[in-house]
């Protein structure tokens, strides 16, 4: 049986009846966690096998664990990691020391997760902020410099690997010049192409990555009417053609606000258009199930490039985690967080 190309979010801490009589006859391709659904480690163990038994196949299971403001599992059943300024900061002061931080930082982040049955998180964020800019970016991004971004970025991202952890880099093309939380507004960005090309750059840097997440913001010099996230233009011209990327294209969030701005209709026709405009798959994360119910019937099987797409995140989460000390990864990770404080 074929999969669905969208992952819905889960908020229970263990599934009731109807979600999972729900997610047997639609078959997700994958889930996303949040804070509701995250008591323990052993609960949310047991919550990803239950998952993975009602959808029918080893689903990927994703979550939001960037550290600092993002952060899904919490203190003090998890530890707490530092947002990825920190990184930044330490990185302008010694280098190595800033990209050994950023990549066991998530090196420790996928010991975490992989030990609870998560096997993919969206992380790293390759936003670069400018002044002016709306402060949802703020400091979950590595740095305002576009190349220590995409320096650090890589380094996250090749800890998560080697935790046999897929990522996911975004927002794609870039949501650090919007001026407006895209969670509650459409944000609108007006920058000419000069601007612009400051924006995409780690992202060309990293076109290498398993998966990517849009960005819901209108770009003016691209597609002045449609956010890049259901924008032919913008995905196929910029995302696919100028940035390179070729991995999966995953949608932000279709109950955000500035979605119900740019669209009429609701949570099916939200879909329609970002997987219409070229997105591989849309994410959906309310874990309401009547809102579920409606996005999936804008939604339509994995096939093609998006399948093969999907499958290749699937090796890079699926796969076994490299041997690692942890508590030896811990100490190390302490002494060149303090280091960068000191």
């Amino acid at each position: 049986m074929s999969l669905l190309s969208c992952s819905l979010g889960v908020r229970q801490p263990k599934l009731d009846a109807d979600t999972r009589a729900f997610f047997r006859d639609a078959r997700p391709w994958s889930f996303i966690l949040f804070r509701e659904a995250c008591v323990s480690r052993v609960q949310v163990r047991a919550l990803c096998d239950q998952l993975r038994e009602a959808a029918g196949h080893d689903a990927v299971v994703w979550i939001d664990q960037e550290g600092g403001r993002v952060a899904r599992l919490k203190a003090p059943e998890w530890p707490v990691w530092p947002p990825a300024a920190k990184y930044g900061e330490l990185f302008g002061r010694d280098a190595a020391a800033g990209l050994e931080a950023a990549r066991l930082g998530h090196r420790l982040i996928a010991h975490e997760l992989k030990a609870i049955g998560v096997d993919a998180d969206f992380a790293p964020v390759l936003d670069v902020p400018v002044e002016g800019g709306d402060k949802i970016v703020g400091d979950r991004a590595f740095s305002a410099e576009p190349k220590d971004v995409a320096m650090l970025a890589r380094a996250a991202l090749e800890g998560l690997h080697e935790g046999g952890v897929a990522g996911c880099i975004k927002h794609m093309p870039g949501h650090g010049r919007a001026t407006a939380d895209s969670h509650l507004a459409l944000p609108r960005v007006c920058a000419g192409e000069a601007d612009l090309a400051n924006d995409v750059a780690p992202f060309e840097a990293l076109a290498d990555a398993e998966a990517a997440m849009t960005a819901h913001i209108v770009y003016d010099a691209w597609d002045a009417d449609r956010p890049a996230t259901c924008s032919p233009a913008v995905i196929e011209k910029i995302i696919r053609g100028r940035i390179g990327f070729d991995g999966l294209l995953m949608s932000d969030d279709l109950d955000m606000k500035a979605l119900q701005f740019a669209l009429n209709g609701g949570l099916r026709q939200r879909a329609e258009a970002a997987l219409g405009a070229g997105c591989d798959v849309v994410l959906q994360c309310s874990g309401v199930l009547g809102e579920m119910q409606e996005t999936v019937k804008g939604c339509r099987p994995l096939d093609g490039l998006s399948l093969v797409r999907a499958r290749a995140v699937e090796a890079f989460a699926k796969r076994p985690a490299r041997e690692f000390d942890a508590v030896a990864g811990w100490a190390r990770f302490n002494e060149l967080m303090n280091a960068a404080t000191s």
